[in-house]
């Protein structure tokens, strides 16, 4: 492969106005150098613990985004995990490392040569494969030109993803600013129809009695005191009518025990009501209003999904605080789910959750495997300790 060639190809991939153009650059490239009749990219996912297709030539185009490989599992996975390449000249269902991935079934290949995107600079970025139909040796030479393909573009895919990540976070950050203004002018309606209906109204109901017993306290006192009675009983319903307003706006928990306290009232009543055992190790600190909230808010989902669907018998909850950092984890030992599939169809809460990490300036990782490996969920977030 000439200088020339490989200059192209960086340009086109440095040059590329979204990821999904230098990726595909990238496996037209490997086709064109390699002779292949199919070349396929998987990059890392947001967890870092999975790859997914992300560029292919025809006819797995259509499976990008449909493919995923936990690093270590299959043959791309293996490469991911090792970083070496790997070469099957034929019978790679023989392989131990072999794994069928449904998304990219269909069309058969005799041989393939796998190796991993990646440099000192950019990390692991992910993997490029090529595949053939007739029998091919993949010599040593045509692997290092594979591989020398894969270096020089690790860099500037990274880039490109990262752009593309940012881009990503943009329109989330918008869209939930969207969704933030709707809920809140649906949260005033809402406040607004309980303080006419209830609140006001026991108000109004509370004025008549008094006036009415103030009448009546000369001339039939009994008749006064039934008034002021009845007046206290709706002082109280309006009394709990307007801390059932204030408790749909922020956890009042919060305000009597702080994060630590929070957490452990709201472990304890999912305890009690799952009927499981929840190991809590908490760090007794105050952090700003807006960090406490969002981590209660995502504990509480990840809770409440781990009642629903995990089918766990013990859990931890944990916080700690250090170098400026606030971390949160709440674990299981459920059933677990497949996390790319998850993120895609916006299951378990993972979209709001991730949303309320990165509105304060954090980040979400989820960590699960179906069959029983159960779940952990883990929040870091920019924060500093209150006195």
């Amino acid at each position: 492969m000439s200088e020339a060639v490989l200059l192209a190809l960086l340009e086109d991939v440095a040059g590329a106005a979204s990821l999904d153009e230098a990726v595909t650059a990238v496996v037209r490239a490997a086709t064109a150098v390699t002779a292949a009749d199919v070349s396929l990219l998987h990059m890392l996912d947001d967890s870092g613990q999975s790859l997914a297709l992300r560029g292919a030539t025809a006819p797995f185009d259509g499976a990008v985004g449909h493919a995923h490989l936990p690093l270590g599992t299959g043959v791309s996975g293996w490469v991911a995990r090792h970083r070496e390449p790997v070469v099957i000249v034929e019978r790679k269902e023989a392989d131990p490392r072999y794994l069928p991935v449904p998304a990219l079934s269909g069309v058969d290949f005799t041989s393939m040569a796998s190796v991993p995107i990646a440099d000192d600079l950019a990390g692991l970025v992910g993997v490029l494969d090529v595949h053939t139909f007739e029998r091919r040796a993949f010599p040593a030479d045509t692997v290092a030109e594979l591989r020398r393909i894969a270096r020089l573009v690790a860099a500037p895919l990274q880039a490109a993803r990262l752009a593309a990540h940012l881009d990503d976070l943009a329109r989330t950050r918008e869209r939930f600013t969207e969704r933030a203004v709707a809920a809140q002018e649906a949260e005033r309606s809402r406040l607004a129809s309980d303080i006419h209906d209830g609140i006001s109204q026991r108000l109004v109901s509370l004025s008549f009695h008094l006036d009415a017993a103030g009448a009546l306290l000369r001339t039939d006192p009994d008749l006064a005191g039934e008034q002021i009675r009845t007046a206290q009983q709706l002082a109280h319903l309006g009394m709990a009518e307007a801390r059932a307003a204030i408790r749909g706006l922020r956890p009042p928990v919060l305000d009597d025990l702080g994060l630590t306290g929070g957490l452990t009232s709201l472990a304890r009543s999912v305890e009690a009501m799952a009927g499981m055992d929840i190991v809590i190790d908490l760090v007794d600190i105050r952090m700003p209003e807006h960090v406490e909230v969002a981590l209660y808010r995502i504990a509480q989902e990840a809770l409440q999904n781990m009642v629903k669907h995990a089918k766990a018998g013990l859990a931890w909850v944990g916080l700690s605080f250090g170098n400026g950092t606030a971390r949160l984890e709440v674990a299981d030992d459920g059933v677990g789910f497949d996390v790319p599939t998850a993120w895609e169809s916006g299951g378990f809460g993972l979209r709001s959750m991730r949303e309320r990490a990165e509105l304060v300036g954090g980040r979400l990782s989820v960590r699960s495997r179906p069959g029983g490996g159960g779940t952990s969920i883990t929040v870091t977030a920019p924060a500093i300790a209150l006195p």
